[in-house]
């Protein structure tokens, strides 16, 4: 538990609380939008969601401000700043993903197009070749088979 990220069985042990008090105080301060860590994990093992609760609770504080929110949750401003710079680049990456994912929709819908038109062509050029033959059987029909030469 924080700020030294000691595990919940031995601060239970140093402190003589049981450790179903400690789970309970901090389900109560994650509740309540506290970052907390899970299971004694150092801060680099923390989930995505707590990572964007100290993001969140950092952003207005200035350096004297961060650095005492850091003394008091055993993070170092670095850490805090790689995650700022992670929520930005998520978030560009969907930006980005996002204008992709347009232009490869534009240019399936521009290849459908060609194949369409490609298709049509070819339709109309098989049914020529159809009616041609149709005509040969007719002709043949009524005039027999006829030698050239």
């Amino acid at each position: 538990m924080p700020p030294e990220n000691v595990p919940v069985s031995a601060l239970a042990r140093e402190t003589g609380i049981t450790e179903q008090t400690l789970y309970l105080w901090r389900r109560e301060a994650k509740g309540k939008g506290l970052a907390v860590p899970g299971d004694g994990k150092n801060a680099e093992g923390w989930s995505s969601e707590d990572k964007f609760a100290v993001v969140l609770e950092t952003a207005p504080l200035n350096a004297a401000e961060l650095a005492e929110y850091c003394r008091r949750k055993g993070l170092y401003p670095e850490q805090i700043a790689a995650w700022r710079a992670s929520c930005v680049a998520a978030n560009a990456n969907a930006a980005e993903q996002e204008r992709e994912q347009r232009q490869q929709s534009k240019e399936d819908k521009q290849r459908i197009k060609q194949l369409e038109k490609e298709l049509h062509r070819k339709e109309k050029a098989l049914a020529e070749a159809e009616a041609l033959l149709v005509l040969r059987k007719k002709a043949q029909a009524i005039w027999g088979e006829q030698e050239d030469g």
